[in-house]
């Protein structure tokens, strides 16, 4: 499935819920059935910077392609990175990189959530994004 279709796929699941405190608990739900990072990734390096709550990342490439697993000490953020995860894990770096992430307004999560959590959610994008460009760029010097 491509980036595009699983924005899409994220869309029509949200459009089931009449009212945001579904939508929460929808939210807390992916967080509870998001596979654990390992626990060496817990760890300072892992942390994505400018999140409200401790959020752990890790990148793991393989097959020309980037896979994510992630934590978070608090349930909603793990359930914001499970969906961030769902969209990117399995894709190209390339893919990742130029990827616009459009499901966060389509669902209306920019506007409710608090000030943080926005900013967190958007730096739990921009770090994928890091990795993806890294990745990208570490890919194409191996070819030269």
């Amino acid at each position: 499935m491509t980036i595009q279709e699983q924005q899409d796929e994220i869309i029509a699941d949200f459009e089931y819920f009449s009212d945001w405190m579904d939508k929460y608990e929808h939210i807390i739900q992916l967080g509870k059935e998001l596979p654990l990072i390992d626990a060496q990734y817990k760890t300072e390096e892992h942390l994505i910077r400018g999140c409200q709550s401790q959020v752990w990342l890790h990148a793991d490439y393989r097959d020309g392609k980037l896979f994510f697993t992630a934590d978070s000490d608090a349930v909603i953020t793990k359930g914001l990175i499970s969906l961030v995860i769902k969209v990117l894990s399995g894709h190209t770096p390339k893919e990742i990189s130029d990827a616009e992430i459009r499901f966060i307004d389509a669902i209306g999560l920019s506007s409710h959530l608090s000030p943080t959590r926005s900013n967190g959610l958007l730096s739990m994008v921009k770090q994928i994004k890091m990795y993806a460009v890294a990745y990208q760029a570490k890919s194409q010097i191996a070819q030269q």
